[in-house]
């Protein structure tokens, strides 16, 4: 199967600049010679966790979400500081949004949230033997934490409940690893 070449990267402009993210502007020449424009959010990454409690129950968040119009229904979840690791991200968001630090965090993958306009790229963390730890989050979110059983999460999923793609990647990759661990 032939592949065709990647397009080479012609010049890259800044025409955002924000707080969370930037936007580029890339001219990049196609096979065949082709000039085409692409619009990047250029996002640092970010870290969701599946907190799961000793009795097997998944914390959740609630929060506004003024790009969705209304509170969501999620997994906890937080952008990387400059120069942090995922892993220690997972465990300081964690500590801010369900004050609870973890005393186990396994990777459970990761995945990029739309690659046709961002690069960002979420890693998912399983968080276990949560101990109570709160740090102090964000000034501008109000959080409230929600708890349910793995069966509850999945009839979330199935009813659109839970409707944001990190949540429901994140819930089906940790049933489907408990699944397969217990076979």
């Amino acid at each position: 199967m032939r592949f065709m070449p990647d397009p080479r990267l012609l010049s890259t402009e800044t025409v955002y600049a924000g707080r969370l993210f930037n936007v580029s502007l890339d001219r990049i020449e196609m096979d065949g010679g082709v000039i085409a424009l692409r619009e990047t959010i250029r996002h640092p990454g970010a870290v969701c966790m599946v907190p799961v409690t000793a009795e097997g129950n998944l914390l959740f968040v609630t929060q506004y979400r003024h790009a969705a119009g209304r509170r969501l229904l999620e997994l906890p979840a937080g952008t990387l500081e400059p120069g942090e690791e995922p892993l220690a991200a997972a465990a300081r968001e964690l500590q801010e949004e369900v004050g609870k630090r973890p005393g186990r965090i396994e990777p459970l993958g990761g995945f990029f949230v739309a690659p046709g306009y961002t690069n960002e790229y979420i890693s998912l963390y399983v968080c276990g033997e949560l101990e109570a730890s709160s740090l102090d989050g964000d000034e501008d979110e109000d959080i409230e934490v929600e708890v349910r059983t793995p069966g509850e999460a999945v009839a979330a999923i199935e009813s659109g409940e839970i409707c944001d793609a990190k949540s429901v990647v994140g819930v089906l990759r940790w049933i489907r690893t408990v699944e397969s661990t217990n076979r």
